[in-house]
């Protein structure tokens, strides 16, 4: 039975953590190592985490000494795996109980280094949900004007993280990041048409604040994807309409 590492970094997400952590215990697929990187530099939270770690002996806790943010906690915890397989989970998001199962299957049948699977949107207060399906990218530029990859459908194999392949030094967009520097390898990132995963939209996350946004994502572009000014400022302009449709 394969090993897959469970990779979840931790900054305040106390009202979630321990539903999410449930709905990894509670995978139809058993043979897990679940990695919590505790990125907060406030240790307030340490004793929930350490009861929660103490509940399940596949947990693992690495505790960063200062604050590195969620993607580069992701890059700690994947050096601290010994899975040749890694799945990311953001500790306010939650996987159906076939989840790791049903998406290593269908890695392993089709061969896929990386792959990512359908996932619904979960926002406060709203009762419908909305279901973002997964598509099978093959070029880096499908995927420029719009990250329709969720982080934490996302499994891949250790062996693509590189010095040169990470997540990099960005408070958001760091996993749009990942996903085109994979692309831009000539890899394939597969897609499993199952909704699998349940992703929340917080107003209070990180990831809600548009001006840290439109800074990361002009980033993304000009330094990562080395476009000039004005090419990068066209695809910003597109990006930004295309995440207020979601």
């Amino acid at each position: 039975m394969v090993l897959v590492s469970v990779i979840i970094p931790y900054f305040r997400k106390k009202k979630f953590i321990e539903k999410t952590i449930n709905s990894i215990k509670t995978q139809t697929y058993k043979n897990l190592e679940i990695i919590i990187v505790y990125d907060d530099e406030d240790r307030s939270d340490l004793n929930l985490i350490n009861k929660i770690k103490n509940s399940d002996k596949r947990i693992k806790l690495i505790i960063n000494k200062k604050s590195l943010g969620a993607g580069r906690s992701r890059n700690v915890g994947i050096k601290k795996s010994k899975a040749k397989y890694i799945a990311f989970l953001d500790a306010d998001d939650l996987w159906k109980k076939n989840k790791v199962k049903s998406q290593l299957e269908y890695m392993i049948k089709n061969n896929f280094k990386i792959s990512h699977t359908t996932y619904e949107i979960l926002k406060k207060n709203q009762k419908s949900k909305k279901i973002m399906k997964a598509k099978i990218f093959r070029d880096y530029k499908q995927l420029l004007f719009s990250c329709d990859i969720g982080l934490s459908t996302v499994m891949l194999k250790k062996s693509l993280i590189t010095k040169n392949c990470q997540f990099p030094k960005l408070k958001t967009k760091e996993d749009f990041v990942l996903w085109l520097l994979i692309l831009k390898k000539n890899i394939v990132i597969g897609a499993l048409n199952k909704n699998l995963t349940i992703w929340r939209k917080l107003d209070d996350s990180l990831s809600s604040s548009i001006l840290q946004k439109l800074k990361d994502g002009f980033s993304l572009y000009n330094r990562y994807m080395k476009f000039n000014f004005l090419k990068s400022f066209f695809y910003l302009v597109i990006l930004s309409i295309n995440f207020l449709r979601k």
